[in-house]
């Protein structure tokens, strides 16, 4: 695997060097637009609507777009905004694993400790575990800030981003507020038939048929001599940062425990200050 992303955990006083790994890869056979007559590539062409001419995409800015106006934005218009450009991974809050509502699960990414002792990152891992609390985080990646949870996946981290909420739409469905009536032998015959399919679920018994077919089908083609003379390469940008060292972990532990009791103290700043960073987090 390649890391796409460096940079450290940090909840209290706590630092714990990461690196971040795409937890998930697309096998679907890659399929690409071409002449039928000769198999020649089709490519796209930018044009410009209002002069007709072929632009490049350095020329190209951005626009906001209503309904009676459209506002233009250079590249220094957005290289102007606080983008936030940090390398940690902030941990805004620990909530019961069950808040996490399933449908605002985004893309999921691997944790892999980067300094010379993982004592820090098992010691979060364990911590989660058995407290069965999943971290919301806020971290920055490709220049957006992005809300995540944190969890942990047998020995390994996992950091998956979250939907914003006003991202999730909300079911509205007249139908469903309707009364329906179910019968006693109606629920006992549907709950018998989920018995019979009763299983533990194996994802490894499953298969994509179609893109299996869809190999099968190419390979066919390749036995067959029904190819063309034509080949096209692509090459993928590295990423990468370098991130920080554990420091004094029992001692940050500590720090951490008696900052946050004397903020609670005082008021209970640090329960509000964590929630203002974070923004919405939670569908309704």
């Amino acid at each position: 695997m390649r890391t796409i992303w460096k940079g450290a955990l940090t909840f209290g006083l706590v630092n714990v060097p990461v690196k971040v790994y795409s937890a998930t890869e697309d096998h679907d056979v890659p399929l690409h637009q071409v002449h039928e007559k000769d198999g020649g590539r089709i490519r796209y062409q930018r044009t410009c609507e209002v002069c007709g001419e072929t632009v490049a995409y350095a020329d190209i800015d951005r626009a906001y777009v209503d309904e009676e106006q459209t506002v233009v934005l250079t590249k220094d218009d957005l290289a102007s905004l606080p983008a936030e450009k940090s390398r940690e991974i902030d941990v805004v809050e620990f909530v019961p694993s069950d808040q996490v509502d399933l449908l605002t699960l985004d893309k999921p990414y691997y944790l892999e400790p980067d300094s010379k002792s993982p004592k820090a990152y098992v010691l979060l891992r364990k911590t989660l575990e058995q407290t069965d609390r999943t971290a919301i985080v806020r971290f920055t990646l490709r220049q957006k800030t992005r809300l995540a949870a944190l969890r942990v996946r047998g020995k390994v981290l996992v950091l998956q981003t979250l939907l914003w909420a006003d991202e999730v739409r909300e079911a509205e469905f007249p139908v469903l507020d309707e009364d329906v009536k179910i019968s006693k032998k109606e629920l006992e015959l549907s709950s018998s038939l989920v018995d019979s399919y009763s299983s533990d679920f194996d994802p490894e018994e499953f298969v994509d048929e179609y893109q299996k077919e869809l190999r099968t089908l190419i390979d066919a083609k390749i036995e067959a001599g029904d190819t063309f003379d034509a080949s096209e390469t692509f090459a993928e940008a590295d990423a990468g940062a370098e991130g920080g060292e554990v420091i004094d972990l029992m001692e940050a532990l500590r720090a951490s425990v008696a900052r946050s009791k004397e903020a609670r103290s005082a008021g209970g700043a640090s329960d509000e200050e964590p929630k203002k960073r974070a923004g919405k987090k939670k569908a309704g």
